[in-house]
């Protein structure tokens, strides 16, 4: 979660409800079950690290001065290589969909160059577990696990492809999103 908030502070200094409720649109009933305490840990943990600076409202409109958090450079630096680094064989969902979400939010990286990077990722896990499973009978345990871990890739590059669909929807014409 800290890669994610400082990547949604890379778009504009913000206080921790509003990241909260960010956070929250972005997972759509997943997010129900964000506690708002996660969020404030986080952004205390991110100031201890050198990540982000907090400074108190200006002149709030009405109520009492909000701590307001910002990026750090360390903390710009940290989301820049976030941002570059691959998600991993093993990635959540949610993870990348937040990842996505971050990088258009804050205009760090292009959510298709992401899903394309990812897309190449688990086509080469899926050919990797296609050659196993043809080393291995299709009804021993092994089998039956590769062939598990072969539709669990193919599930992912599916829902790769509806991603590509809506972000290429959201890509500002001549953007050159090409395909996923």
């Amino acid at each position: 979660m800290q890669d994610v908030v400082l990547a949604l502070l890379a778009k504009e200094p913000s206080h921790g409800y509003d990241l909260r409720m960010r956070l929250a649109a972005a997972l759509g009933p997943l997010g129900e079950s964000l506690n708002a305490g996660q969020v404030y840990v986080t952004l205390t943990r991110l100031e201890k690290a050198g990540l982000v600076l907090q400074e108190r409202e200006d002149a709030p409109v009405r109520g009492p001065r909000r701590k307001v958090y910002a990026l750090t450079p360390a903390g710009r630096e940290r989301i820049a290589a976030w941002m570059a680094e691959d998600v991993g064989p093993r990635a959540d969902v949610a993870e990348f969909h937040l990842k996505l979400v971050a990088a258009a939010e804050s205009g760090l990286a292009d959510p298709l160059a992401l899903v394309r990077a990812r897309r190449q990722e688990l086509m080469r896990g899926l050919a990797e577990a296609q050659r196993a499973a043809l080393a291995h009978d299709a009804n021993s345990e092994a089998g039956l696990l590769l062939e598990g871990v072969a539709l669990r890739l193919q599930a992912d590059l599916r829902w790769l492809e509806a991603c590509a669909r809506t972000w290429s929807a959201r890509a500002p014409r001549g953007n050159g999103g090409g395909d996923a």
